[in-house]
């Protein structure tokens, strides 16, 4: 394909990036590759790429089904999987764009971090790791996704983004945590692992006052008033604090007032409203469609799609792929197929 002079072409992006980005930005001509070599597209540069791969790909697609925190809402404004992918997304590019990082790069990541999330949540992801001998981590099997189950053999995206698709998971941790033991090895990376709790407990917070599980009264005062009360006004005091707290460094902080108050934040969510009792009984409905269908089909591993045993190790390994890539609806559905007894005669 011949590019005309003048349009602006993955090398003129490529120079772009080198000329006007932050020296501690992941420029796209530096990255390490991809495990199988590609020829380069002409207009596109290798991490637009991995962007556009992820959108267009059936995983990225099947998280509008599968749940954030409230497992099968009625109602029609409950944040889904995709939904807070995309507001992962939104944030993680206003930082990347601020401190003259590649947004390209922070986009792609933030896009892909929770392709390989279970039917309900955490709280699946919590049944799978119970269950499974390996153990279960969704920043894990996302990875696993792109690198093996998407496509035909995988996306084959740069390492830039697989390691930031690995390492955005806090893992419990508090935010910007000394003792991570999983820090991006890109600044772009960074951007999506601190935009991935700042999007969810203030989406959350939303959802959970929609669902009457809390009021806005509720909330801290001490966080309330270093944020503010509106999630517009906590997002922007906290985007705005990592700029100018990150700014011209190599690794994102953030000021210890509003750090504290963000884990206040955070800490309250997880007693009020991820830990309620309210939850409780439809989180152990859930947990246990997972447990039953993950034995059921160790059982009876001729209904898993010749697709998952070809492409892992054993037939516990094929179970997991299959079940972690369901939607709610899906999985409820395999589970009345072959648990709730139907009308007959």
């Amino acid at each position: 394909m011949i590019v005309k002079e003048g349009i602006f072409d993955r090398r003129a992006q490529e120079r772009w990036e080198e000329k006007n980005l932050s020296p501690y930005a992941t420029c796209s001509s530096n990255t390490r590759g991809r495990e199988r070599e590609e020829p380069p597209c002409p207009l596109r540069t290798e991490f637009q790429r991995d962007r556009d791969r992820i959108i267009h790909s059936k995983s990225f697609r099947r998280l509008m089904h599968k749940t954030q925190v409230f497992i099968a809402p009625f109602g029609d404004h409950y944040r889904t999987r995709l939904t807070h992918t995309l507001e992962v997304s939104q944030i993680a590019r206003t930082i990347s764009r601020a401190l003259k990082l590649n947004e390209d790069l922070t986009e792609a990541i933030a896009l892909g971090h929770d392709l390989g999330h279970t039917p309900f949540g955490h709280t699946g992801e919590e049944a799978l790791n119970k269950v499974y001998p390996g153990g279960f981590r969704h920043n894990e099997h996302s990875l696993r996704v792109v690198e093996k189950l998407e496509g035909e053999g995988g996306l084959n995206l740069t390492w830039e983004v697989r390691d930031g698709i690995l390492n955005h998971s806090q893992e419990g941790e508090k935010i910007l945590s000394e003792n991570s033991r999983n820090r991006p090895s890109t600044l772009e990376g960074e951007v999506v692992k601190i935009a991935d709790p700042l999007a969810y407990v203030n989406h959350d917070i939303d959802d959970a006052i929609r669902a009457n599980l809390i009021k806005i009264e509720d909330l801290p005062l001490t966080a309330v008033k270093v944020l503010g009360k509106t999630g517009r006004e906590r997002i922007a005091t906290l985007v705005k604090d990592v700029v100018i707290s990150s700014w011209n460094k190599p690794h994102l902080e953030m000021s210890l007032p509003v750090l504290k108050a963000f884990n206040q934040l955070r800490d309250f969510m997880y007693e009020k409203v991820y830990q309620a009792d309210a939850l409780r009984e439809e989180v152990e409905k859930a947990s246990c469609v997972v447990c039953n269908l993950y034995y059921f089909y160790l059982e009876h591993s001729f209904i898993i799609p010749s697709y998952f045993k070809e492409n892992a190790e054993d037939t516990e390994r094929a179970v997991v792929d299959y079940i972690a890539g369901m939607t709610d609806r899906y999985a409820l559905n395999e589970y009345q197929r072959y648990f709730i007894p139907r009308e007959w005669g």
